[in-house]
């Protein structure tokens, strides 16, 4: 994973705040916040059916906005 951000005109506060934005929309933070601690294998297996579930639920409305 390689991100590039450039600094256009000096302003180095924007280019963080790119960053970060990059590496939230990632998933950067929350992958290292789940890390921070051992996740036992039957309850990682049940969130990520949790998020599958929400993921599929997201994709369900948007398509109805489109109906």
């Amino acid at each position: 994973m390689f991100v590039e951000i450039t600094v256009i005109d000096g302003n180095v506060e924007k280019a963080i705040k790119v960053l970060k934005r990059k590496l939230q929309q990632e998933g950067l933070f929350r992958e290292m916040k789940q890390r921070k601690f051992y996740e036992k294998p039957s309850i990682k297996r049940k969130r990520k059916e949790k998020e599958a579930q929400r993921r599929l639920r997201k994709k369900q409305r948007a398509m109805k906005r489109f109906n």
